[in-house]
Order: structure tokens, then C-alpha cells, then sequence
């Protein structure tokens, strides 16, 4: 199957110019990532007659190429496909999981050598198991796009450039890192347009195209992954990736304002900590104060901190831990929401003394997909930090993970600073660890209108909260929902951080928002990459909306 990178023109509508790819409309379908050749692919397989599942596979096999400091086959995550036509909606939970070798104090004295941090991949497998329950073409067909972006090369955009020449200044002692993504083994800085050609890469994802996810578990893959390991003191075996198995699981299913939301469950806390959100604010008529009033903004706030402190003491793999029920209940928010003040910020200590012993890293990525006939699939995977462990398979040209630092390191320990050390995340072998990642689909009356996520960490699931309430109770435009300020608060430490349009836009209300209690970090940062989709159910139009934080692309059927 060659890759056709022309835009279909009918049925197309763009608000900004027609190749700028950051907001476009269709009748048909849509794919929304952060990387323009993999949005690209998608739309491809779309058009090739794949239907969503099939372009989220191959968008992600692809952004695994394009996207390499997040995309991933060496890494894990969740889809939530939402099938359409009655059907119920499924979550793929592909998250990497820790080795058999691992014990629950294995970080505790530190972290060691690098390659002791890298938890068995699920990605591969998960798109695997994603294709066979929805997939309409051949994974052959799904893949080769992948390998021939790899093998031929493709132009870079500035971002991806910035990227690799940080990755490389800071990488001076990894060769291996420097020769797969280095220009001259790192001689020559990156630049935009440049072309990055990764053959061992398009060698590796060739043997899965052609051999299945057995390739990478129980094939060649497999073997060099297996001597990785070994040279640099990791703990995987081959027994590790062999036994590795992504899940079918029920979302979390919560509703807002009439409107049925979708989202990841454990050992995902988004989904759980999302729905426990929404339904706190829904108490409050937000509506009356505005977006960007303080009482408007306390109440978010206060949600985050309760979320993140249920977050903190239930939440880890469903398999190891016993999640109480009633996180998602409307009766437990209202709860929640009577301990609310509105004139005073709560003290995060004095909610979570009980678990306060005495006195995640941000990158990530995600992408929406639609198909014409109403299917959605919302997809975030990860490496865990930006390039992950650094540690590319030497001949398999991918990077591995560091996921096992989203365990809690230190069993015991949690503290203001933000380290967790509560017992549903500590580590077990073969165990997931828990995560953050926040797919979502909403839905009405059965149909979709709504398919975001985003990257960012602990932030990801208050990014995603933040544009649900501005398009559902706001009823802002996706555009404007997506560009929008966004804040976050993790119950600890007892800060906020916000983002520059925040601070500068509305001083009056940061100010009253201090004078409640409020500790405000006045360092604007960045937060999230939200590639979403909306539905219009009156014409069925969808509208596809990139992030600008980042990069994004946009691309209708």
C-alpha cells in the first residue's frame, strides 16, 4: 500500500488557510494529532475505506516515526473506541506494566542505572488486540505507511527540529541516541524541512507489518530488546515481553449537563478523577459567574484538590487494589461540594492528613480520530518523559520507556512536595502502573460530539477537564475551548500553576483568588496539546481543532 499525502479537497471547509491545518471541517472524516505526515496517514487509510480503529492504528504507527519523543512503539497507553450504532464503548488498555524482576522498594534509594526504569511495552499489542476486535483492513496495510515514512524519510517541521537538537546538546554521552537522531552523529544542528530518515526503525516496524505483534513479544524484536537489556543492567526478559497482554476494558462512564462521557478507567486515574470533577462543578451554576470569574475559578480548583486527593489514596492497577465506587457518583460529589467554601480556599494538609507522612513528567501525546460512518477513537500513549529512558534498541532503531517511575518510589512517603507513596501505586511485579492519561469521547443520545485528550502528566487530566467545561457548560467553540487558558491543581503540592493567558488576562481575579487562600505559582507554563474533534448533531459536520501549544495538523477525509 503506497502513502498518498494529497488533500481531498470536496467536503472540505478550513477557518484558517486551506494547508494550515490547524482548524478544518468535513462532512466525512477526521483525523487530529500533533504530527502532519501521521494525520496525514490516517486520513489516508480513511480514505482507502479503514474506518476509525484502522486510522488510529496507523496514525500511531506512524507518529511512533514522526513524532519519536512521544510516539511510540516502545512505550504504552489507552484507547477508547466508541463504536457508534448502539454499540458500547471499549477502552484498549495497552499500559506497560512492571517486569517480574521488580519489588516494591526497588527505587527507594534511588533510581540507578537508567535501563532499571524502562516497564514491558504494551503499544504494539494493544493496537494489535485494537484491530482485531474493530479493524476493517489488513494490519499490513495499517503499518506500511509507518515503514515507508521511516525507510524514505520526511521533512521536519521547527518544533520536531527544537526537539531533536535539545535532545541531542543534552545526550553528549549516548552515541548510540546521537547516531539515529543526530544530523552527522549530531555535527549538524536540525533544522525545519530537513529530512530524518530512520532505517533501523523502518527495518523494526517492516518485521511487524508483516509478522504481527509477535514480532516485536516472541520475534527478532524481541531478541534485540533482549540484549539491550542485558548491556545495560535492565531487569526485562524475554519471559517479560512474551507474557505481556493489553485489556478490553468498560470506561468510566459519567454524564454532564445531558451529555455522556467517556473516559479511560484504571489503572488510568482519568477517567475516575474526571468524572469525580465534572460532577462536583455540576453542582455549582458556573454559568451565572462566567468562565474567568475567581468564584468560578476557586470551584475548579477546589474540585482538582479533592479529584487528586481521591487520586492519591485509591487509585492504582484494578487488578492489585480495590477502587471504591462511589468516586463517580453523583451523591458523593454533592458530598464533596458541600465542603466547599466559596469565599475560602481549602487546605490540601488538613484534607489529606490522614496519608501526609511527617515533615510525573510531562510528554506524552495524543490524537482524535472520526470515520464518516460515526465512529470515534480517542488515543493517548506515551515514553513517560520527552524521548523516555533515551535508551534507543540498538538495531531496532526505538526508544523504550521509563513508566517505572509512575510507581510511587518510596512506599509510605507522601509529602507537600507532590511524591506520592500511598499502597494502591507502589510497585509489583507484574503490575500497571497507575497513569494519567485522559482519552475521552462525549456523547449524546448515543451519538458522538466530542473526542479530546491530551499529553502533560499530572496535568493531563485537569487539561482535559478544563475543555470539557468550556465547550459543555460554556459553550465555547472547539477552537476557542482549545485555546484557551488552562490551569492545574494537584491537591500537592498546594500550588496552582496557570498559563499566560491567565496571568496577564485577568489580574483582578488572580488577585481575589489569592485573598481566598489560593497559592498561585506566577511562572506562566505551558499546559497540555488537546488534538480534538467536534461533532455538530444537527448537520453531522465535524471539525477538527490542533493544539498550537506544540504542533498540530488537522486533516479532513
Amino acid at each position: 500500500m503506497s502513502v498518498c499525502l494529497t488533500f481531498r479537497l470536496s467536503n472540505t471547509y478550513a477557518d484558517e488557510s486551506p494547508a494550515s491545518g490547524l482548524t478544518t471541517q468535513s462532512d466525512l472524516g477526521m483525523v487530529v494529532s500533533v504530527s502532519k505526515p501521521a494525520s496525514e496517514v490516517g486520513r489516508t487509510i480513511l480514505n482507502s475505506g479503514g474506518n476509525a480503529v484502522d486510522a488510529a492504528v496507523a496514525t500511531a504507527f506512524a507518529l511512533a516515526v514522526t513524532w519519536p519523543e512521544a510516539g511510540n512503539i516502545g512505550g504504552g497507553g489507552f484507547m477508547l473506541i466508541h463504536p457508534g450504532g448502539g454499540e458500547r464503548p471499549v477502552v484498549v488498555d495497552y499500559r506497560e506494566i512492571a517486569p517480574a524482576a521488580a519489588t516494591v522498594d526497588m527505587f527507594a534509594n534511588g533510581i540507578g542505572s537508567q535501563y532499571r526504569l524502562v516497564g514491558v511495552p504494551g503499544t504494539v499489542r494493544g493496537l494489535k488486540l485494537a484491530h482485531e476486535q474493530f479493524g476493517r483492513l489488513a494490519w499490513k496495510d495499517l503499518v506500511e505507511p509507518s515503514v515507508a515514512l521511516a525507510r524514505d524519510g520526511f521533512q521536519i517541521r521547527a518544533e520536531l527540529a527544537r526537539a531533536l537538537n535539545q535532545l541531542i546538546e543534552t545526550s553528549p554521552d549516548n552515541p548510540e541516541l546521537r547516531r539515529i537522531y543526530g544530523q552527522d552523529n549530531g555535527q549538524r544542528p536540525w533544522k525545519a524541512d530537513d529530512r530524518l530518515v530512520q532505517t533501523d526503525l523502518a527495518n523494526t516496524l517492516a518485521l511487524i507489518a508483516s509478522d504481527g505483534a509477535d514480532a516485536f513479544y516472541t520475534g527478532k524484536i524481541a531478541d534485540a530488546f533482549d540484549a539491550e537489556m542485558k548491556l545495560g543492567g535492565g531487569v526485562i526478559t524475554k519471559a517479560d515481553l512474551a507474557g505481556y497482554q493489553a485489556k478490553i476494558r468498560t470506561p468510566i462512564h459519567g454524564t454532564y449537563r445531558g451529555f455522556d462521557i467517556f473516559a479511560s478507567p484504571p489503572p488510568s486515574s482519568g477517567g475516575t478523577a474526571l468524572v469525580e470533577m465534572l460532577n462536583i462543578v455540576e453542582t455549582f451554576n458556573l454559568r451565572q459567574h462566567g468562565r474567568w470569574s475567581a468564584k468560578t475559578i476557586h470551584v475548579m480548583i477546589e474540585s482538582m484538590r479533592r479529584a487528586y486527593y481521591d487520586r492519591a489514596r485509591w487509585l492504582g492497577d484494578p487488578a492489585f487494589t480495590k477502587i471504591p465506587g462511589q468516586l463517580t457518583t453523583k451523591e458523593y460529589a454533592s458530598e464533596l461540594a458541600s465542603s466547599i467554601s466559596l469565599t475560602n480556599a481549602t487546605s490540601s494538609a488538613k484534607l489529606g492528613a490522614e496519608i501526609l507522612s511527617p515533615e510525573e513528567a510531562p510528554n506524552t501525546t495524543h490524537f482524535s480520530v472520526m470515520d464518516r460512518d460515526g465512529m470515534a477513537v480517542s488515543n493517548t500513549y506515551t515514553l513517560e518523559d520527552s524521548w523516555g529512558s533515551r535508551i534507543v534498541v540498538r538495531g531496532a532503531g526505538f526508544l523504550l520507556n521509563n513508566e517505572m517511575g509512575d510507581f510511587n518510589p518510596q512506599p509510605g512517603i507522601t509529602n507537600s512536595q507532590g511524591l506520592i507513596g500511598t499502597k494502591p501505586n507502589l510497585v509489583v511485579a507484574g503490575k500497571r502502573m497507575l497513569s494519567s492519561m485522559t482519552p475521552v469521547v462525549v456523547s449524546k443520545n448515543g451519538r458522538v460530539t466530542l473526542v479530546t485528550g491530551s499529553p502533560g502528566g499530572r496535568t493531563i487530566i485537569n487539561t482535559v477537564f478544563c475543555v470539557l467545561l468550556n465547550v459543555l457548560e460554556f459553550e465555547m467553540p472547539l477552537r476557542d475551548a482549545v485555546d484557551a487558558p488552562r490551569l492545574h491543581h494537584a491537591w500537592m503540592p498546594d500550588t496552582i500553576t496557570m498559563e499566560a493567558g491567565l496571568l496577564e488576562n485577568h489580574q483582578q481575579q488572580i488577585d481575589r483568588l489569592r485573598e481566598m487562600g489560593h497559592q498561585i505559582n506566577p511562572t506562566p507554563k505551558r499546559q497540555g496539546d488537546a488534538h480534538s474533534i467536534s461533532v455538530n448533531l444537527e448537520t453531522g459536520k465535524r471539525t477538527g481543532v490542533a493544539d498550537q501549544r506544540r504542533d498540530g495538523w488537522s486533516t479532513p477525509q
